[in-house]
């Protein structure tokens, strides 16, 4: 098949989007393509030299006459100059807004031999569609892209009903590679939090509300009433503070880890026993797949995408949003049970391995694009 350039837009900092479209990025080079990312700062995912990548910065000059920066205006143009000057066959774009909408603009300067792919990932629609100052430009950007992808069923229903969109949007869950995401031997790493007979409850956010992190803590609580156990918290955000202050008022400041932000999440989640998603919104849920890759189930909510990743009593346990006492049994369901815990734990590592593996997702990203660019797709090899 011919190798394509393809020009990759996305937030470059911490978040789902950013880190599926960079790792995204790096197997299609892999495979050969020649891959260029357009975006303000180096995608932080993206670290040392990979062969087929290059990266273009977005400028954005602060002149006098505008209130604020014009970053979608200069992004449309820099998207333009790259697609000239590498002869991109297709850009694909991560997030409805600005990006689709500067891919558009990208293209009426270009032509349509350049082809749009967009990948909706969640709050562009969940929040920003709610907001009737952007909603008719996400539709513009929507109906206006060659194809429209999103990571979950519930995310194109949900696409569908806000916005009123008929245009079809096809259906790419998100994904781990394998080969960083996958049981670790972590016996030194975990001694250092919990003893031998503890067990290890886990959550991953930017502590955003929607991510319910208060919840988190009350889950864990009624979890640590019944059994040993230690809770571990990575990540930054907004409700930080609050965490903190809910723990010293509950007395748990002695069997709390507050991790901060960190680099290997692979290495941490594998001495993890539990992981805690019991989010108001989520589109998919990446981090509870990266659990299930490493070989830990999940106990979430049953909120967006996450009962698409999660199947209730194989991989994990969903309950309704708010029910932290459903959660909290949950978890001792599974903790207080090995075999089941030991049948929990292979069911992840199959499903992460079959259903959402790199090479899986990577090829259907392909196949789109040699669709839509009108080359005979690849034959498909990964369904299991």
């Amino acid at each position: 098949m011919k190798q394509l350039k393809i020009g990759i837009t996305c937030y470059p900092r911490l978040g789902g989007s950013g880190v599926v479209a960079t790792e995204l990025g790096k197997l299609l080079a892999e495979q050969g393509h020649q891959v260029h990312f357009i975006t303000y700062s180096l995608p932080f995912r993206l670290g040392k030299f990979h062969k087929n990548i290059f990266y273009h910065e977005v400028e954005v000059r602060d002149y006098h006459v505008f209130k604020h920066p014009p970053y979608d205006l200069s992004l449309a143009n820099k998207l333009a100059q790259v697609a000239t000057m590498q002869k991109l066959d297709l850009l694909h774009v991560h997030y409805a807004l600005p990006h689709a909408i500067s891919a558009f603009l990208a293209k009426e300067m270009v032509g349509d031999q350049l082809k749009v792919i967009t990948t909706l990932h969640g709050t562009d629609i969940t929040i920003l569609g709610q907001e009737e100052s952007f909603k008719d430009l996400i539709q513009l950007a929507i109906n206006k892209s060659d194809v429209v992808t999103a990571v979950s069923q519930d995310l194109i229903n949900e696409t569908k009903s806000v916005l009123s969109i008929e245009k079809e949007i096809e259906l790419i869950y998100n994904f781990v590679d394998k080969r960083i995401y996958n049981p670790r031997q972590c016996e030194h790493l975990r001694s250092e939090f919990a003893q031998p007979d503890e067990k290890i409850l886990m959550h991953i956010s930017n502590f955003r509300p929607v991510k319910r992190t208060l919840d988190v803590v009350d889950i864990f609580a009624k979890v640590n009433k019944k059994i040993k156990s230690k809770l571990m918290l990575v990540g930054e955000g907004p409700d930080l503070p609050k965490v903190q202050c809910k723990v010293q008022e509950l007395g748990l400041s002695d069997d709390v880890y507050f991790m901060g932000k960190q680099d290997d999440v692979a290495q941490v989640i594998s001495i993890a026993d539990v992981m805690l998603l019991p989010s108001e919104k989520e589109s998919f849920g990446l981090v509870g797949l990266e659990a299930m890759a490493c070989g830990v189930p999940t106990i979430g909510s049953n909120a967006g995408g996450i009962p698409e990743l999660i199947k209730h009593g194989e991989t994990g346990y969903v309950a309704p949003i708010g029910e932290t006492g459903l959660m909290a049994e949950y978890c001792l369901e599974l903790l207080q049970n090995k075999a089941r815990y030991d049948a929990f734990r292979q069911a992840c590592i199959h499903r992460a391995t079959h259903e959402f593996c790199n090479n899986k997702i990577t090829q259907q990203y392909e196949n789109i694009y040699y669709k839509v660019l009108e080359m005979e797709p690849k034959i498909e090899v990964y369904n299991r």
